[in-house]
């Protein structure tokens, strides 16, 4: 999504989830396709993608979606071992998830990702080296790994509070988070993120690439996000209260705010670094009113030479190396408190 000099907004990515949209009836996602293009520019060539759970979707179901303008699948098989699967809570077996990938195929999609857990209680080098090898065999345009983390709230931090079970050592984490990027590098996947591998440049997620450039987007639905030149708001989560608001004519949004200057170097560099192509200087610079080469010469200095950072003098980028990329948040932590005191 761009800003458009008439201040008007166009739009080239449609993604309908998280939750599960794949529980709804292929009519009903039809409408919200429509509508969505009816009430707003977005481009033709748009990239329109769903959510997609496995043991949700038949293969009826996955060629209406073809019908109805979805364009890209992205499906959350996140193990292909069923003893992975338990463990998450999953309601699909690895037999659901090979199927329902399969079934994407034969339904026509040439745009397909498939979203992996990796920091799994129990997981090897090994046993995830199974999962990314069984995941590479189909093909998918698009891989996204991530690593298991304990939100606060849910059943599974709290059966860990509980000492139910043991997470991995940071050691490992980090050996799996090398394991991920060196064999699918090996396998002709591109790393543009530090979670997300792609077939070419142009099966990167047009989508989600807007969420780390700090790109304006828009939100619809219960605890749905948006953000527009510095203010972002969020939904109320409750779907009677949501539904309530806008059958009485009023925006559901449940709070807002206007970031601040600490918090845009915050989400600035956080983000940035979490790309593969690293912090856009000029962006920074020009949304900050900063020098962002002066301000940070020691830092951007001791880090290249040990290796963690790279690209600083022959691109106007500032990127992490993969070295880097298993430091993320200290070296992130080390731009912010310096930057945040900057004037």
């Amino acid at each position: 999504m761009q800003i458009a000099s008439n201040h008007l907004l166009l739009f080239d990515s449609l993604y309908l989830g998280g939750g599960t949209p794949s529980v709804l009836k292929p009519e009903n996602i039809g409408r919200i396709i429509e509508n969505a293009y009816r009430l707003f520019n977005i481009l033709t060539d748009s990239e329109v993608t769903i959510e997609v759970n496995p043991g949700t979707v038949t293969p009826e179901k996955l060629k209406e979606y073809q019908n109805i303008g979805i364009n890209r699948l992205n499906i959350g098989v996140q193990s292909f071992q069923d003893i992975n699967l338990d463990f998450l809570g999953r309601i699909h077996s690895t037999n659901d998830a090979t199927k329902t990938i399969k079934w994407a195929g034969k339904a026509g999609f040439d745009n397909i990702g498939i979203d992996l857990i990796y920091g799994i209680p129990g997981q090897t080098k090994k046993t995830w080296i199974s999962d990314l090898r069984k995941a590479v065999e189909f093909e998918p345009e698009h891989l996204s790994c991530y690593m298991l983390t304990y939100e606060k709230g849910t059943p599974l931090e709290r059966e860990r509070q509980k000492g139910k079970f043991k997470p991995v050592s940071d050691f490992l984490a980090g050996k799996l988070f090398e394991t991920t990027m060196e064999y699918l590098t090996t396998h002709a996947y591109v790393q543009y993120e530090i979670s997300n591998f792609a077939k070419d440049a142009h099966r990167k997620s047009r989508h989600n690439l807007k969420y780390w450039s700090f790109t304006p987007y828009l939100g619809f639905g219960p605890s749905a996000h948006s953000f527009i030149e510095f203010q972002r708001y969020w939904n109320c989560r409750n779907v009677k209260k949501y539904i309530n608001n806008i059958k009485e004519g009023r925006l559901p949004i449940e709070e807002k705010e206007i970031l601040n200057r600490e918090q845009r170097m915050i989400e600035m560099v956080y983000l940035g670094l979490r790309k593969t192509d690293g912090i856009d200087i000029n962006a920074i610079d020009e949304h900050l009113c900063i020098n962002f080469r002066q301000i940070f010469a020691e830092k951007i200095k001791q880090l290249e030479k040990d290796g963690y950072i790279f690209n600083i003098q022959s691109k106007n980028h500032c990127a992490l190396s993969r070295k880097g990329m298993l430091f993320l948040d200290s070296i992130a932590s080390m731009f912010i408190s310096e930057g945040t005191h900057t004037k």
